[in-house]
C-alpha cells in the first residue's frame, strides 16, 4: 500500500531506498562529522521493518484532543530520546497519520514520510549520547483504518487503541518495538459529556473554555508502545479496592455500568490469586475498559492486555463467571508476563502467551470448570495438547521460532504452556515457582528473551537446562515428557494446513482459557 508522502527539504537529503526499511539504512558520515543516519530497523526476526536504531526513547508525552463533531483526533506526540550514536538523520515508526510539522531540540525539522517511516532529518545533525526532544504535531481519523490494520477502534462516541503487536505506530509517531520500552504521560482533551482515560494513573483534570476537560495520566512503570491503552467514550470510572489497597479502576459504558458490575467485581479475587503464584502486582493500579461498542467486528479479539486497563469486548463479560474467568485471568497474568516484563523480539512471544495460558487454565481446574474440551484438568489437557505437538511444529514452527503469519497460533499459546509444564515436570513445582518469581524480579519494566528465561531457569533450578529448553522451544520434533513415558505424540499429517493467523481468527481467540 502506498502512503502519502510529504517532503520539506531538498529530495537529495532524504531519499532512502526502499530495501533499507528492512535492511537499514547505509552508514554515510557527514563529511567532518562523523554523524550518520541511523538505521531504520531494530532486526525483529519477526518484523523486520519494526523499530529504530540509533537511539531509545526514555519518555512520550502524547497529548490528544477530539473533536465529537468530525470524530477527529488531532495531536501531538512528544518524544525525549537519548542518541547512541551522532546522528545526520533519524527515522520513527508512523503509517496512516497526517504529519503536520516535526521539531527537534525546539527547532524545525525537515521530515519525509516513506512507506511506514518518518524520516527526520534536524536543523543541526545530533551528537553521540545526547538528550533531545523530538515534537511532532499530525492529526488523525480513528476510522480510517480500523483494526486489524489499525490501532484505532472507532466508537460511536470516541475510540479506544489496541496495538498489538505492530500497530502503535498507526496512532503515534514511536519506536514501535517491546525492546525500547519508555515512560508515558497523555493528556487527553475532551467535550461535555465525554470522558478521556490512559495507562496509568489520573494526576490532573483542567476545565477549559468551550465545555471541555483536559485529563492527564501519567505511567509509574515504563510501557512498551504495542500495550499502550488511550479511550475517549461516554464512560463512568468504577472504584474499588483490591488486595493490600491495591487501586482498581474500570472504566464502564455508563447504559451498561450495572449489567458489567458482576464480571467487573471478580477482579479482587483474581488479583489475589495471581499474587500468591507471582508476587505482587507490578503495577499502580488495574481495572477493565469495557469498549464501548457492540460491534462483532469492531476489532479482532476478546481481551487484550493494555497496560493497567485490560480492553474487553463487553458483551463478553455480560456471561457467567465459569465462561469468563479463565480468561479474565489469562489477560491479568500478562501484567507480568507481557507488559512487566516484554518480548525482547517478538519470537519470544510464548513468554507472554504460554504463561498466560498456564495460569489461566491452572486457575479453571482448581475450581472444576471444563475447558474448551470437556477436560478438567491440567494433566488431561497437556497429554491431550502433546499429542498434537509434531503436528504444530510441522504446521506453526517451533514454540520459539514462530513468523509473522504463525505467530499468534496456538502453538504460542498451548504450545507454550506445554513447554511450561515440561519445565515444571522436569525440575519439580517448588523450583518451577522459584524460576517464575526470579524471572520476574530480575527483569521487571524491561523486556527479556527466551534465553533469559532459560539462563534464569538454569541458574535457579541449579540444573542446565540449556539443552533440556532449547529442544523444547526450538526443536522439530517433540521431546519426551517428563514423568509420563507413556505419552505418546500423533505422526505428522502433511496434508493439513496450519491454522488461521491473527488477521483470520482474531488475537487471542487461540487462548485455551477461552
Amino acid at each position: 500500500m502506498r502512503y502519502r508522502t510529504r517532503v520539506t527539504a531538498p529530495a537529495a537529503a532524504l531519499i532512502g531506498t526502499a530495501a533499507a526499511l528492512t535492511t537499514g539504512v547505509q552508514a554515510q558520515a557527514a563529511p567532518g562529522t562523523g554523524a550518520t543516519p541511523g538505521a531504520e530497523t531494530l532486526g525483529d526476526p519477526v518484523y523486520p521493518a519494526l523499530g529504530n536504531d540509533g537511539y531509545r526513547v526514555s519518555a512520550y508525552h502524547l497529548d490528544f484532543a477530539y473533536d465529537a463533531t468530525t470524530k477527529l483526533v488531532e495531536a501531538t506526540a512528544t518524544l525525549t530520546i537519548r542518541t547512541t550514536q551522532a546522528l545526520s538523520r533519524f527515522s520513527l515508526d508512523a503509517r496512516g497519520l497526517d504529519i503536520r510539522s516535526v521539531r527537534v531540540g525546539g527547532r524545525t525539522a525537515a521530515f519525509e514520510q516513506v512507506a511506514e517511516k518518518l524520516r527526520i532529518t534536524p536543523a543541526r545533525q545530533l551528537p553521540a549520547k545526547a538528550r533531545v526532544t523530538v515534537c511532532v504535531a499530525y492529526g488523525a481519523d480513528p476510522r480510517r483504518t480500523p483494526p486489524p490494520a489499525g490501532g484505532w477502534v472507532a466508537t460511536p462516541d470516541g475510540f479506544a487503541v489496541c496495538c498489538q503487536p505492530d500497530l502503535a505506530h498507526t496512532v503515534f509517531p514511536c519506536n514501535d518495538h517491546p525492546s525500547d520500552k519508555a515512560d508515558f504521560t497523555f493528556r487527553l482533551t475532551v467535550p461535555a459529556g465525554l470522558r478521556g482515560v490512559a495507562s496509568g494513573s489520573l494526576v490532573r483534570t483542567e476545565q477549559l473554555t468551550g465545555d471541555r476537560t483536559a485529563y492527564t495520566y501519567r505511567s509509574r512503570s515504563p510501557i512498551a508502545t504495542e500495550v499502550v491503552q488511550i479511550t475517549v467514550g461516554d464512560y463512568v470510572i468504577k472504584d474499588r479496592q483490591g488486595p493490600h489497597g491495591l487501586p482498581l479502576r474500570d472504566v464502564v459504558p455508563n447504559a451498561r455500568a450495572a449489567a458489567l458490575e458482576p464480571a467487573l467485581a471478580l477482579t479482587p479475587a483474581l488479583v489475589d490469586w495471581v499474587e500468591q503464584r507471582l508476587g505482587a502486582y507490578p503495577f499502580e493500579t488495574y481495572g477493565l475498559l469495557p469498549c464501548n461498542s457492540d460491534d462483532p467486528n469492531a476489532f479482532d479479539f476478546t481481551g487484550l492486555e493494555t497496560q493497567t486497563l485490560t480492553i474487553y469486548k463487553p458483551n463478553y463479560l455480560l456471561q457467567e463467571e465459569s465462561k469468563i474467568g479463565s480468561h479474565m485471568m489469562h489477560e491479568l497474568v500478562h501484567s507480568y508476563f507481557g507488559n512487566s516484563v516484554s518480548p525482547a523480539t517478538w519470537a519470544d512471544l510464548w513468554l507472554n502467551e504460554g504463561h498466560a495460558d498456564f495460569y489461566g487454565l491452572l486457575y479453571r481446574y482448581e475450581r472444576g470448570w471444563p475447558d474448551s474440551k470437556g477436560m478438567t484438568t491440567m494433566e488431561a489437557r497437556m497429554k491431550d495438547t502433546y499429542a498434537l505437538g509434531d503436528q504444530w511444529r510441522h504446521t506453526s514452527g517451533p514454540v520459539a521460532a514462530p513468523n509473522a503469519v504463525n505467530l499468534f497460533d496456538s502453538q504460542r499459546y498451548l504450545g507454550g504452556v506445554l513447554v511450561l509444564y515440561a519445565l515444571r515436570q522436569q525440575i519439580g513445582e517448588a523450583a518451577f515457582s522459584a524460576v517464575e518469581r526470579a524471572f520476574l524480579e530480575r527483569y521487571r519494566d524491561s523486556s527479556a528473551s527466551t534465553e533469559d528465561y532459560i539462563a534464569v531457569a538454569s541458574e535457579v533450578s541449579g540444573q542446565d537446562l540449556t539443552g533440556f529448553l532449547r529442544d523444547w522451544l526450538y526443536g522439530t520434533r517433540t521431546p519426551r515428557m517428563p514423568g509420563h513415558p507413556d505419552w505418546t505424540v500423533t505422526p505428522v499429517k502433511p496434508s493439513l494446513t496450519a491454522p488461521r493467523n491473527r488477521r483470520d481468527s482474531g488475537h487471542h481467540d487461540n487462548s485455551a482459557t477461552l
